[in-house]
């Protein structure tokens, strides 16, 4: 039966064989040392990130945790101002899982690093007993370069500044819950799970009067604002009616008791950037499909510090604080 086993994490022929009938192909690897020798021709400014991957489903509307793992590390790279170059993935891998499976992961990650512009040079792959790993999970690190100049930091966000979403919210956490529970949409719901970077390279391009970015990934982009009002020790107060959520995102959050600010996103990001190029910055990001939805959702001002307002649709405010814990787990 095409199933993993105990034996292909062991070290031994089984484990040699599944490396190179499935990861040398699907990663383009040239050589198998115990670490990958690279070249940095581009900048003397390096960015590094890791991360790991548990969604629940593997596979869900829009992607699944090969794609998912590939975006997630490309972006966290991207918004920190660098252009994502190489990529590592370790795979924990549970006896008994189907070899189709794998095959279909490593598909989804060669297209999606193809996307992206990256290369995956080096992984690890290691099997445990059925029943320790829920299938798969995967653990990467990024490396990217970052322009010499750049700097994308909380520190400079300033009373004024803009505050710019790209996109509608919360299209990633709903379509794995929605997969997870059996519940369908029509039209059907889609993940955003997408690489960014394309996206933020056309935004450096534009304006060097970026402040900072963020993906808004767990805990959504109330999260997201918090950590940045937080880092500032500024305010943040954000127009509700300026957030775009689709009608499949909304009508699933009001039936299940959710509020979409806390969803999870896998292929927005949010900026802050001065006041005089806000709207052309805006305008630019509507030109790409990554940024198509984009819209100024908010302001920084100076207090109450380290604070999220919302200013509701109806004309009231309220705070926007963190919750202490995830209303969707396993999204990523």
């Amino acid at each position: 039966m095409d199933l993993i086993q105990l034996a292909h994490g062991s070290g031994g022929r089984m484990m040699h064989q599944l490396i190179k009938e499935f990861f040398v192909p699907a990663f383009d690897m040239r050589e198998l040392g115990d670490s990958a020798v690279l070249k940095n021709t581009f900048s003397d400014r390096i960015a590094v990130t890791t991360d790991s991957y548990v969604v629940s489903p593997l596979f869900f509307p829009g992607g699944d945790i090969g794609r998912l793992s590939v975006c997630g590390t490309v972006n966290d790279l991207a918004v920190s101002g660098a252009t994502p170059v190489y990529m590592t993935a370790g795979f924990i891998i549970e006896e008994g899982f189907p070899f189709d499976h794998l095959r279909r992961v490593l598909a989804s990650m060669r297209s999606a690093a193809r996307e992206a512009g990256v290369r995956i040079v080096a992984g690890d792959t290691k099997v445990v007993d059925r029943g320790k790993a829920d299938g798969l999970f995967i653990n990467t690190a990024g490396f990217g370069v970052v322009d010499e100049g750049l700097e994308l930091s909380s520190s400079k966000v300033k009373p004024g500044d803009k505050v710019l979403l790209s996109g509608s919210m919360g299209n990633h956490g709903v379509a794995v819950m929605a997969e997870r529970n059996g519940i369908s949409f029509e039209p059907p719901l889609l993940s955003d799970v997408r690489p960014l970077n394309t996206l933020v390279r056309r935004m450096l391009e534009r304006t060097d009067k970026i402040h900072m970015m963020r993906d808004p990934t767990r805990g959504g982009v109330a999260t997201t604002l918090n950590e940045i009002a937080s880092e500032s020790g500024r305010c943040i107060v954000v127009q509700e009616s300026a957030i775009t959520i689709t009608p499949g995102v909304r009508g699933a959050c009001e039936l299940l008791g959710l509020d979409p600010l806390y969803i999870a996103n896998e292929g927005i990001l949010i900026a802050v950037a001065e006041p005089s190029v806000a709207e052309e910055l805006a305008d630019e990001m509507r030109t790409t499909s990554e940024g198509v939805g984009a819209a100024i959702i908010g302001e920084v001002v100076e207090g109450p510090m380290g604070t999220v307002l919302l200013k509701t649709s109806v004309g009231g405010i309220r705070i926007v604080d963190m919750l202490s814990g995830d209303q969707l787990p396993r999204i990523c």
